[in-house]
């Protein structure tokens, strides 16, 4: 950890101060999000239909709002749209613990996602700009962060969600508002790419969007690269359900489901930037990336091997086949995830051709967002499928070879050249 310190000392201010908001930004996220659930359905006695539908509108409202998040980021600069996400966040946190009617609900919700939409593209934008030639350095040291916040924040929120969960979100709230805060004042400025530089007339958004649609390298990437989060999501989707279903749903199946989640993120605060050392000194990016993707396929071969196992009646050895093939598949995914992440950040901004880099952040946000949608209907059906036929191999056969499939098509696109920097765009003729 000190090492990490001391990498995020040699960089400018104002990519010190997004690894900190990111880590805290995570933290208030996470403190609240988890508990969010019970508090609709149990606390305030909603259906489980609208518990999920409120749940869907802030996934919704973020997934679908990215590509404009990042349009404006490039349009107005990166700053405004950070500060704007924090302070929209702050809102709607504030909202959620204080208000029971379902408009206000609904409304809070999406303002959460909205947020996200605001300030993700833009961060890493900036993060890509302010650490230069050091950005892949730089983006492994930002998922560290970003995974202290994930490992940090449900552990906060249980502590104040058993004191009340208006509590949780008046302090989640609180923490945007001090970001926002901070973030206004010691954050400097830094202009996207979309200013309309030179004599030349301004591009439109639908301009700017058409001329990224028609990068195909970049949306075949893009394509490829939706199997990666897939894959990282079942950490949250079919592992936890897996454990629970074999271990229970009492408290051996909660420490279980737990240690998935304690695998995941200590494994990448521990070894994320020595793994991207080492990576950068010995292969290309896009031998990283299927690497990478390969490895995150196979993480289920674990949970594939442990269905030829008999399954206990009870005990210690019922708890071992529900937990460790489950966290060893947490662990390989974390591996996978960090062979990739910073090499798949420096790659968005290399197709892009270093123009109009918040844009193209949330138009791949916005197509793995979709495939995110989708690949999780589809893991739920095969689950559902699964155990209906007695064939508790198909799910962990279907994602193993969504990530080999992914790894041969980015290994594909390596050996063709389309993961090389797109030349710049020509200059336009001014008008008069």
């Amino acid at each position: 950890m000190k090492g990490n310190l001391a990498q995020l000392r040699s960089y400018e201010r104002g990519v010190q101060l997004l690894m900190v908001n990111q880590f805290t930004i995570n933290l208030g996220f996470y403190m609240l999000m988890p508990y969010l659930a019970q508090h609709l359905s149990g606390t305030l006695a909603l259906a489980g239909w609208l518990t999920g539908f409120i749940l869907g509108v802030r996934n919704f409202s973020q997934q679908g709002m990215f590509l404009f998040g990042g349009a404006l980021a490039d349009r107005f600069g990166y700053k405004p749209l950070i500060v704007a996400g924090c302070v929209l966040r702050t809102l709607g946190f504030a909202t959620l613990g204080l208000v029971e009617s379902l408009p206000a609900l609904f409304a809070a919700s999406a303002a959460t996602g909205l947020a996200g939409a605001l300030f993700n593209p833009a961060v890493r934008a900036y993060l890509a700009a302010g650490a230069g030639e050091r950005r892949v350095e730089a983006f492994a040291l930002f998922q560290v962060f970003y995974q202290a916040g994930i490992l940090l924040g449900p552990l906060v929120g249980m502590v104040l969600t058993g004191i009340d969960f208006q509590v949780t979100c008046l302090v989640a709230a609180g923490i945007f508002a001090a970001l926002s805060l901070v973030q206004l004042r010691a954050l400097p400025a830094r202009g996207g790419q979309g200013q309309g530089r030179g004599a030349g007339k301004r591009e439109s958004v639908l301009a700017q969007w058409r001329g990224i649609a028609a990068n195909r390298p970049f949306l075949l990437f893009s394509t490829a690269m939706i199997g990666s989060y897939v894959l990282s999501f079942q950490v949250y989707l079919s592992l936890p359900l897996e454990v629970r279903r074999l271990s229970g749903a009492g408290q051996p199946g909660t420490v279980a489901v737990a240690l998935l989640f304690a695998v995941s993120g200590l494994s990448t605060i521990l070894f994320q930037t020595r793994v991207t050392a080492w990576c950068g000194a010995r292969v290309e990016p896009g031998q990283a990336l299927a690497r990478g993707l390969a490895c995150m396929g196979a993480a289920f071969l674990p949970l594939l091997a442990s269905t030829a196992v008999p399954v206990p009646e009870e005990g210690a050895g019922r708890w071992l086949l529900a937990a460790i093939p489950g966290a060893l598949a947490a662990l390989l995914l974390a591996f996978g995830t960090m062979l990739a992440f910073p090499f798949e950040m420096d790659t968005i901004v290399r197709l892009s051709g270093d123009r109009l880099v918040a844009t193209h952040y949330g138009f791949y946000n916005t197509i793995c967002g979709v495939g995110i949608t989708l690949g999780n209907l589809l893991t739920g059906a095969a689950l559902d499928a699964a155990r209906a036929a007695g064939m508790p191999a198909l799910p962990w056969v279907a994602l193993t070879a969504l990530g080999l499939a992914c790894s041969a098509a980015l290994y594909g696109l390596r050996r063709t050249g389309r993961l090389a920097p797109s030349a710049p765009p020509a200059p336009r003729p001014a008008t008069a």
